[in-house]
């Protein structure tokens, strides 16, 4: 099959090295139209799962040809509450949204009690990037109609999509309270909200279908992109991803495994898969088994991309590319964003875990070539994407 579109991979070293007590993990950026960018990475304390401090970032005014050195960033790390537990915004994607010329990021907090990580509530979590100083304004909480029903409710690792009329589409995945003190026997929803956003507060309007699957944890970090006239939604379990459509981006067809153009599983499981969208070509970015990789955590490297069939709502095998190398670190926390006409970026780091069998083993995954490398993997496209306004 010939195809029209076709892109040129670049990969990049945004920096390198920890201090093997910490690291940079879940590396995300956004653009502020037309040259700056904004990376914005989580803090993570290892030894532990999901350990966060809290966020810091850097920027560039030359497309990540150069960047600032990683400001943390006191307002955004943990929040001490009433009850003696710590709060932090995690998890988060930043994008730029136009209708108000803000560079609005979306994510859910994390709850800890003795430095351990607790389930319990959880709220969809968001802050404002300000320019003119390179911070971040105190992060806030979306308030949402049913507490009870919505109890343990985030935008973790989500990607959004901005309608022209400045609403948000923004894909959640909740437990209600009676579910969500042990989490691990339950199976959440996602769902997609529709809000609005006057570049300060987000606010509820409303919800769509409520998507699960009787499997392990039910369905999570939903992403969800707009394609030619439809909506996709691409969906986290424990066993398998799921994918499905809709028409207006709240109401949508069953939710199915993500499979190969010859029928054959994807291998993407128990882990985030996200969306670069060209007007010419949808694709997915994602991890899986079969790629000598039994060694790797939850098999999250290489970092894969393949262009998806949107009619078949399948992954065309032929197109396979590996975007990211495995050197014995997990890749699968990552992001991807829109740059220009010209380029898209995926963004990810090597966690610095451990690897399948001793996923707290630092020394393994040092040992395997990995260092806590930010990658910036730029997609050159051989045509304009014409989906960019700028």
């Amino acid at each position: 099959m010939v195809r029209k579109l076709n892109y040129e991979i670049k990969l990049e070293v945004v920096r390198e090295g920890c201090d093997r007590k910490t690291e940079w993990f879940q590396p995300r950026a956004g653009i502020l139209p037309p040259k700056s960018a904004v990376l914005t990475v989580t803090q993570s304390q290892l030894g532990g799962s999901d350990i966060f401090t809290g966020l810091a970032s850097a920027w560039s005014t030359d497309l990540g040809l150069s960047w600032s050195d990683f400001t943390f960033h006191l307002n955004l790390a943990r929040r001490e509450e009433t009850d003696g537990s710590e709060l932090v915004i995690c998890d988060v994607t930043p994008q730029w949204h136009a209708a108000s010329g803000k560079l609005l990021a979306t994510g859910h907090t994390a709850r800890y009690q003795e430095g351990t990580l607790v389930s319990g509530q959880r709220y969809t979590a968001y802050t404002v990037y300000q320019p003119e100083t390179h911070t971040w304004t105190n992060w806030k909480v979306l308030k949402m109609p049913d507490e009870k029903k919505f109890f343990s409710c985030g935008a973790g690792c989500t990607q959004r999509v901005d309608l022209k009329n400045g609403e948000i589409l923004l894909p959640v995945y909740f437990l209600p309270e009676e579910e969500a003190a042990n989490p691990w026997h339950h199976c959440y929803r996602s769902t997609v909200l529709r809000c609005c956003f006057d570049g300060k507060s987000l606010s509820y309007i409303e919800h769509g279908d409520e998507l699960t699957v009787p499997e392990p944890r039910g369905l999570g970090e939903p992403s969800l992109t707009f394609f030619q006239g439809e909506f996709f939604l691409t969906l986290r379990n424990d066993h398998q991803g799921y994918v499905t459509r809709s028409k207006d981006g709240l109401h949508f067809q069953p939710p199915i495994p993500w499979k190969f153009d010859d029928g054959t599983p994807l291998g993407s499981y128990n882990t985030q898969q996200h969306w670069v969208t060209h007007s010419e070509g949808l694709y997915l970015v994602y991890t899986r088994r079969g790629a000598n990789n039994d060694h790797i955590f939850r098999h999250r490297a290489p970092l894969f991309i393949a262009e998806v069939d949107p009619k078949g709502l399948c992954v065309l095998k032929e197109t396979e590319k590996i975007l990211v190398p495995e050197r014995g670190a997990q890749l699968g926390n990552f992001g991807s964003v829109n740059v220009s006409p010209k380029e898209s970026w995926v963004l990810t780091s090597e966690g610095m875990q451990g690897d399948a069998k001793n996923p707290y083993n630092i020394q393994l995954t040092f040992h395997r070539g990995a260092n806590n490398r930010i990658y910036l993997c730029r997609l050159l496209w051989s045509q304009p994407n014409r989906l960019l306004p700028w």
